[in-house]
Formats: C-alpha cells, structure tokens, sequence
C-alpha cells in the first residue's frame, strides 16, 4: 500500500503559509524546516528525509485544492516575481522580468501551477484532489 500524506489547503493562504503546510506534514519528525524555496520543495519531494525518507511510492492527497489554486494564482505570484525584482535582489532580474510579463499577458504560470508541475516531475509521488 502506498504511502498516504494529506496536505490541507484550508491551512494555505499564501505562499509562505503554503511552505507552513508542507513542513507541518512532511517534515514534522525533523528538527529543521525547508525554507520557502520552489528549489527546496523540489528537493524535498526527491526524498530522503522527513516523511519521504525512503523515497517510497506514496499518495499526496490536497484537500480543497481549488482555494490552493486561487490564493497561489495571479495575485500570489506577481507578489512574488515583484520580491525578485527589488532593488538589490540577488536573482536574474531579466528572467523575472520576463515571466512577470507573460504573467500579466495571462500566459504565465502561477505559483500554484509551478508547484503542481513539480509534483509532477516525482513520478513516486500521485497527486489526488480531496
């Protein structure tokens, strides 16, 4: 039987209460968090530690995943590009810039849908609507 973790996306209001959910449930045995990072949830999600330790097959079940999907949408995101943006910021600015752009012309992801395309890259992991 596969692995079962729930993430609940009453809990999600933004995307640092969204990092809040994903160490609340994965990394609860751990004496450290991941820090609010789309790379750290990358890495989290390869296993090896906090409920992943083993890398085993497992279910991700997101309840009230469309509210997830609303408050990590537009909004969210450009908040977030705009954070990458600032003055002194040490990221690519450019490449900001330009999803950013595309954001705002209605065909750039959004948190929510960079999120998504990660879990989808852990063929381990299967994503279920709750």
């Amino acid at each position: 039987m596969k692995k079962q973790i729930t993430l609940d996306g009453n809990r999600i209001e933004d995307i640092s209460s969204f990092y809040d959910e994903i160490n609340r449930v994965f990394m609860h045995s751990e004496t450290w968090k991941i820090g609010q990072s789309l790379d750290a949830f990358h890495d989290l999600l390869y296993g090896g530690y906090g409920e992943l330790v083993n890398s085993e097959p497992m279910e991700l079940h997101w309840t009230n995943l469309d509210k997830s999907r609303q408050v990590l949408g537009h909004a969210a995101t450009r908040a977030y590009y705009m954070e990458k943006l600032a003055p002194g910021s040490p990221y690519n600015k450019a490449l900001f810039y330009e999803k950013l752009a595309a954001l705002e012309a209605g065909q750039g992801e959004t948190y929510f849908d960079l999120v998504l395309s990660i879990i989808a890259e852990h063929p381990n992991i299967a994503l279920r609507a709750g």
